[in-house]
């Protein structure tokens, strides 16, 4: 399946191999609008919330022996690991030394991109792929994260890529009430000067409390829903255009599966191949779900990677009747269920839409691969590589 990265053999857990993040530390540069200021507003918890257990004694920055975490990768024949944080590039000499060292061949990261200029080109060039958090144009990015943010991080991602940098530069938006979904997604897509192999965008819709200050549900059937239907239709139109599979990965993903007949379970890999590293060592089963121990599975000093517990989606995600194609969504929002039962339905509805724009466009889509125009094996991607598909 071209490069395809499968992760397992059987039904079950026998993995080949699997993805890690690696958390270098929860410290972060930027105070982004949807992200961080929220720690500095007065927001209600919800229920899920309320119910957890965190650990107030994880350290901030990474505190475990490094040959302790090469012991534990090198039981896996090819483990990927991610670098995350907060923002992992302010431990970029943590970066450099594992990439160095570690028994591990296939190396990624999510950034903000404002400090990749903190990185030798030889270790740059190491990295498989780059996710980058661009929500769209300047205007639309330096209103959410901060005044010169664009800039800064397009000069740095055009600086690796005159350096040599091969890998795959993934723009990751996250999309809010201000977001022009389509806009967005074609000003980073049709600029040819522009660095970007691929698209992928997340829905601020865990509201955290904030839900009744903002105007979601109408921003999501007015604006969203529609912009997503557009695209779905430009999307397939490229590729009779130009012979071409544009990497939009929740456009990518489902429909691969969509072609293939295959279901999905949670499309991030979260909880079954993709987990996640503490900074004490301890294991979880996503990358958010930092400090929540009671669904820690393990610790890099006694376990074996590919003998981890599953953390299955539960809840109301296992009647839905398009399980099989969303796969849950999110089982960190699953488990802190940040939304109400109307909320829950908004946020449901934008992937009941995604669902139908894809399934109409599919017979397009086949079509175009009878004939010739694309190959089956366009569609192929890296799995598990921090996009979460479902938007």
């Amino acid at each position: 399946m071209g490069s395809v990265h499968l992760s397992y053999l059987t039904s079950h857990h026998e993995w080949v191999f699997m993805y890690f993040h690696l958390i270098l530390t929860d410290n972060c540069n930027l105070c982004c609008r949807y992200c961080r200021a929220k720690a500095f507003q007065d927001l209600d918890e919800s229920e899920g919330e309320r119910a957890l257990t965190i650990d107030e004694n994880l350290p901030v920055e990474l505190d475990f022996d490094l040959n302790t975490l090469y012991a534990f990768l090198e039981k896996d024949p090819s483990p990927t690991l991610t670098f995350y944080g907060g923002e992992p590039l302010l431990r970029s000499d943590l970066i450099e030394r594992i990439v160095r060292e570690a028994p591990v061949k296939r190396f990624m990261m999510q950034t903000n991109g404002i400090l990749l200029d903190r990185l030798p080109a030889d270790i740059i060039n190491r990295f498989t792929t780059i996710l980058v958090s661009l929500d769209g144009n300047r205007e639309l990015t330096d209103a959410n994260r901060g005044s010169g943010v664009y800039d800064r991080v397009m000069a740095n991602l055009r600086s690796i890529r005159a350096k040599g940098y091969p890998g795959e530069l993934v723009a990751r938006m996250t999309v809010t009430e201000s977001s022009d979904i389509a806009g967005a997604v074609h000003y980073l897509a049709d600029n040819p000067d522009f660095p970007f192999s691929s698209i992928h965008w997340q829905v601020d819709a865990n509201f955290a409390g904030d839900y009744a200050l903002r105007g979601f549900a109408d921003w999501a059937r007015d604006r969203y829903n529609p912009g997503i239907r557009q695209l779905v239709g430009d999307w397939v139109d490229h590729m009779e255009r130009e012979g071409e599979v544009l990497k939009w990965y929740p456009f990518l993903d489902t429909m691969e599966d969509l072609l293939v007949g295959r279901e999905s379970r949670l499309r991030c890999g979260s909880g079954y191949a993709n987990y996640s590293i503490m900074t004490d060592g301890n294991i979880g089963p996503c990358p958010v779900m930092i400090g929540m121990s009671q669904y820690y599975v393990g610790h890099i000093s006694r376990s074996h990677p590919l003998k981890l517990s599953e953390v299955p989606v539960g809840g109301d995600c296992t009647d839905c009747r398009i399980r099989s194609f969303c796969g849950g969504r999110c089982l960190y929002s699953n488990i802190t269920r940040p939304w109400g039962t109307a909320e829950r339905r908004i946020v449901c509805d934008t992937v009941e839409n995604l669902r139908t724009a894809l399934v109409g466009a599919l017979p397009r889509v086949r079509e175009l691969i009878d004939k010739g125009t694309v190959t089956a094996e366009s569609f192929s991607h890296e799995k598990y590589n921090g996009c979460e598909i479902i938007p």
